[in-house]
């Protein structure tokens, strides 16, 4: 019988089949082998139990007001975490219909989402869930990106997270931990970041419609957004609310009704120079800078104020903080207009009684100082070739008060042009808590970044008059009432140190005999300041100063009692703040409390305060700083301001305010300066307003001087104040203190020119 061969290249059904099954097998278990290494950490390091518990997601430190507002943030990212209670349930629909319809269904991988798009090559959409997407941005970002292999790893990597998370968390969890790690561009990482950069509001607060623009954007930020591409943001809005009606999440009805709504948007970019409180915030992180050399973790690393999620419980109060930033914006762009008037045939402007020489040296020094001298210095670019540099025109964006405006001029003009612009510092604060309610550090932080609350000292001109009086009234036993001559008076030289014989003059140049100290004050009557500070001394007039809290280094000379000393805004509130505290010195306080991110207070300042004058005499300089609102160079606060309810640049804007208000009007040598400190019973407001060189200045009294300068300010401020039902500011008097043993109802004839009345010559010079 003859034997059939059988072509070896001939293979049976049951070869194939077994063939099919091995490369079956050893897929599955290349696949579990891969899934086994990755989950070690062989591709590369995976989480732990404690990475998972705490991610790494750089929080931003949080500056919060004292009424709960958020005033600002410290970050590298944008981001701070939300509470999944506090997202609004339409948002949540709209996330799960939108990017994982199946989300409380599966464990982290979605199966029928992965064939279909290993199927389909993903052209009916992308497999990753919700917990894989947050898997992504937690752990690994978009590494691997551009490398086939290295993107399967990615994503084996991310299903293993992702059902790691599944266990480790809720499900609510889960979509509070993802909406808090997304980017949604524009400095806005998280959706509580998100909600308040594109809507001005909390999450909690979104509409359908707006949760559903943010939705949108998830699939591509910068494609989507809003503010850049308007209409494409429209058309992927309308498409998340298809996709909730879809899933039952929204009426049919509903949705063509907001699928035709404009987005409306309230843009609030959220960087370190824009915003509210900007002054505030730049000197609150220079105190974090210092605070975390002191204070440790529990672990004994440093804290990072741009990634650790602190929580900054300030003092400021964000309703006040707005008031006055409103009440500066409007006083000061109307005063700068006036300014600009003043200078016009100015050939040195804005600098006044400067030769053109002086003007040179000074414009120099200013170029010297700038960020392009320092740029191109540090290139070895020749000083001569630097110098010409600031002659060549060039575009720019400069600041204006109705706005920035691009325009054309050399670097040497827009320096010019920057010194024209009044500056001003405006603080307030509680006397008897030393809580700093508001922190007004200059006009602009965008553009002029000197901070003239807690930076810069200034002549404070007559303001620094009861220090003197106060220094009187505890070592002479005065009284307001007492009477003095006003009279021309002469220190010798040689008393008090004085090496020339110093006569100073009233501003007016009329003496008006016997007057009360009260009459003197609220008039700023020089001779009188001249009269009492050689009684008392300079040396104890400094002393009482210091007493005060005032850190200025400040001369032992006579000449101070006319106000030839330098303070701070801050200094000078708190010095003022103890008098209507009955005596009582409060440091500033700006922080209540620090907690990290779990909520675990971290530091709790102890407030600062020590007795400087007893309740008495205090109280008698209170009355004596009534007078000067009820007769003196403050009178204008009571009047109608501008006559017919408008703006007057003179007298300022109609503030009719009729409580009582204690206060002082100061105005520097030559007008460069001009103050205004005024006080209720619980709360404390100075006022300082001038050009960054002494030299740029109006060149007359009439707008120079602190009546007129500053305390519009004050009044526009305190009016809004006023304005506001939940504020608690005082309407009341003053506090009198039992058995007040000083005399201090005493009358004070009404004067009709509330000028105020001050030296404005080079005799008090030091």
């Amino acid at each position: 019988m003859a034997i059939k061969k059988v072509n070896p290249k001939v293979r049976s059904f049951g070869y194939y089949n077994r063939m099919f099954w091995k490369i079956f097998a050893g897929g599955i278990a290349a696949v579990i082998l891969i899934f086994l290494l990755a989950s070690w950490g062989v591709f590369g390091s995976m989480p732990s139990f404690d990475d998972l518990e705490n991610p790494d997601s750089n929080l931003a430190t949080e500056i919060i007001s004292s009424d709960g507002v958020t005033l600002g943030k410290f970050y590298r990212e944008n981001r701070t975490p939300v509470k999944y209670e506090d997202l609004p349930q339409h948002l949540i629909d709209a996330l799960i219909a939108t990017e994982d319809e199946r989300f409380y269904s599966h464990s982290g991988i979605d199966a029928r989402s992965t064939l279909r798009a290993v199927f389909k090559l993903g052209s009916s959409g992308g497999a990753s869930t919700i917990s894989q997407q947050l898997a992504k941005n937690l752990f690994h970002g978009s590494e691997g990106s551009k490398n086939l292999v290295l993107r399967v790893l990615q994503k084996v990597k991310e299903w293993i997270i992702a059902v790691k998370l599944e266990r480790q968390y809720t499900k609510s969890e889960i979509l509070a931990h993802y909406l808090n790690t997304v980017d949604f561009v524009s400095n806005a990482y998280g959706i509580r970041s998100a909600a308040n950069v594109y809507f001005g509001k909390e999450p909690k607060n979104l509409t359908v419609e707006e949760s559903a623009v943010l939705v949108g954007m998830l699939q591509a930020p910068s494609k989507f957004n809003p503010r850049f591409h308007p209409e494409r943001s429209q058309k992927r809005r309308n498409v998340v609310l298809g996709q909730m009606v879809k899933n039952e999440f929204l009426e049919p009805e509903a949705k063509e009704i907001l699928a035709e709504k404009p987005i409306k948007l309230n843009y609030k970019p959220q960087s370190h120079k824009e915003g509210i409180a900007t002054y505030f915030r730049e000197y609150l992180r220079d105190f974090l800078k210092t605070w975390v050399k002191n204070n440790k973790k529990p672990d004994g690393s440093d804290y990072d104020i741009y990634r650790d999620g602190l929580k900054i419980y300030t003092t400021i109060d964000s309703r006040m903080q707005t008031y006055a930033e409103e009440a500066v914006t409007k006083h000061m762009a109307n005063l700068q207009e006036q300014f600009f008037i003043d200078q016009k045939n100015n050939k040195n402007a804005p600098f006044v009684r400067l030769s053109d020489d002086e003007t040179k040296k000074l414009m120099m020094q200013a170029m010297k100082t700038s960020e392009r001298w320092r740029l191109m210095a540090a290139e070895d670019i020749p000083e001569e070739e630097i110098i010409k540099s600031f002659d060549v025109k060039t575009k720019m964006t400069v600041f204006t008060w109705k706005g920035e405006r691009d325009t054309i001029m050399t670097p040497r003009d827009s320096i010019r042009y920057y010194k024209h612009f009044l500056q001003t510092g405006v603080m307030s604060m509680e006397p008897r808590t030393g809580h700093v309610k508001v922190w007004v550090g200059g006009i602009n932080y965008k553009y002029f970044q000197y901070d003239h609350v807690g930076q810069g000292a200034r002549q404070v001109g007559s303001t620094f008059k009861p220090f003197v009086y106060a220094t009187a009234i505890e070592q002479l036993n005065m009284s307001p009432c007492d009477s003095i001559i006003d009279a021309p008076f002469t220190i010798p030289r040689g008393r008090h140190n004085v090496t020339e014989t110093w006569t100073p003059k009233n501003s007016d140049h009329s003496y008006r005999g016997m007057v009360t100290l009260k009459r003197a004050l609220a008039m700023s009557i020089n001779t009188v300041s001249a009269k009492l500070i050689d009684k008392v001394g300079p040396e104890a007039v400094v002393k009482m100063t210091k007493k005060l809290g005032v850190q200025s280094e400040i001369p032992a000379q006579p000449s101070i009692a006319l106000g030839a000393a330098e303070i701070t805004v801050q200094d000078m509130v708190a010095a003022y703040s103890t008098f209507a505290n009955q005596g009582i010195y409060m440091k500033p306080q700006l922080i209540t409390r620090i907690e990290d991110k779990n909520g675990v207070m971290v530091f709790e300042p102890m407030p600062e305060s020590r007795d400087v004058l007893n309740k008495d005499i205090a109280f008698a300089v209170v009355k004596l700083l009534e007078g000067v609102t009820e007769s003196g160079s403050g009178g204008r606060l009571r009047t109608q301001g501008g006559g017919g309810g408008g703006y007057n640049r003179m007298t300022g804007y109609p503030y009719v305010l009729t409580n009582p208000i204690a206060g002082k009007t100061g105005t520097s040598q030559n007008q460069s300066d001009g103050w205004f400190i005024g006080m209720v019973p619980n709360l404390t407001t100075g006022v300082w307003v001038g050009a960054e060189d002494r030299s740029a200045r109006f060149r007359s009294i009439t707008y120079g001087q602190g009546a007129t300068a500053a305390l519009p300010i004050f009044g526009m401020f305190m009016k809004s104040v006023y304005a506001d039902p939940d504020l608690d500011v005082s309407k009341g008097p003053f506090e009198r203190p039992e058995n007040l043993a000083i005399k201090v109802d005493c009358w004070v004839p009404k004067v009709k020119d509330t000028t105020d009345f001050e030296q404005d010559t080079d005799e008090f010079t030091l």
